[in-house]
């Protein structure tokens, strides 16, 4: 079973200790390749030199929208460069985020570096990888209108192949329309741990009705372990749990549902070819 994990901090402090081990109870796992997303220049450098040392970890480089006191013109320029890399096959963690940004002039200034990215990975030609968070954890609102909007307006500019692969909602907790929409402009939708949460009815509900060329497994580690970890730190071989979920919710074997999402990856990220 060859699984893929589209979204891992395995450049995080929590695992300076075993991050060795960490790669190797994920290849023991399945997990045949690792995308670790930067936050900032510092977290892209990060991600990009884990990308160098280990043949199955790939990088994106970009800055997360509740990190943007760190985006300047020579910041940005900074993770421009380290775009150009070949291991670096996407430009993320862009996005907005509304839960813990409440300033009107804040959330302005993430949509205009939002927009710059985007720009950027047109320019590159890289997919991107989108972080999308409502305040109070909403399953609709601003974010999500704000969101689509941006990139309803990027996608019209784009030329094939990008076009028809530009990106992924990670970590997905909007609601079906907002989905839809989103599909509707070719992105995939990234799937993580909560959809083994007991409460997570709805959420499961919604990804039933996704087509399976078009989700993505994330760990999102360390954070948003699924059951039976849940509560502990999370780490990549632990995808290997949210396939079973998936595959429950859509009557497929884990081994279906692993070699679909490896599929969906390869054929967004590319993995340098």
């Amino acid at each position: 079973m060859a699984l893929t994990d589209t979204h891992c901090h395995l450049d995080y402090n929590k695992f300076d200790s075993d991050r060795a081990g960490v790669i190797q109870r994920a290849t023991a796992a399945g997990v045949v390749r690792i995308l670790v997303p930067g936050l900032d220049h510092r977290s892209s450098a990060a991600a990009v030199r884990l990308a160098e040392s280990t043949s199955s970890v790939y990088a994106a480089v970009g800055f997360h929208p509740t990190d943007l006191d760190k985006f300047s013109a020579a910041t940005f320029q900074q993770v421009k460069d380290l775009a150009a890399h070949p291991k670096v096959v996407a430009i993320g963690e862009i996005g907005l985020d509304y839960y813990w940004v409440k300033e009107s002039d804040k959330r302005a200034n993430q949509r205009e570096a939002l927009k710059q990215q985007l720009q950027f990975a047109a320019k590159m030609d890289k997919p991107v990888v989108i972080h999308m968070r409502e305040e109070n954890d909403a399953w609709f609102g601003e974010t999500s209108v704000d969101l689509l909007e941006i990139l309803s307006a990027w996608h019209a500019g784009l030329k094939s192949p990008l076009r028809e692969r530009p990106g992924v909602l990670h970590s997905f907790n909007g609601d079906l329309e907002t989905a839809q929409k989103a599909l509707a402009l070719n992105f995939y939708i990234g799937i993580t741990g909560p959809v083994t949460y007991k409460n997570a009815d709805k959420k499961r509900e919604i990804i039933r009705q996704l087509p399976l060329d078009r989700i993505l497994i994330e760990t999102d580690a360390p954070f948003l372990a699924p059951v039976p970890h849940r509560g502990k730190r999370n780490e990549p071989a632990y995808a290997l749990h949210i396939a079973d979920k998936i595959a429950e919710i859509h009557s497929k074997s884990p081994a279906e549902i692993a070699a679909l999402t490896t599929a969906n990856a390869a054929c967004l990220f590319a993995w340098g070819d």
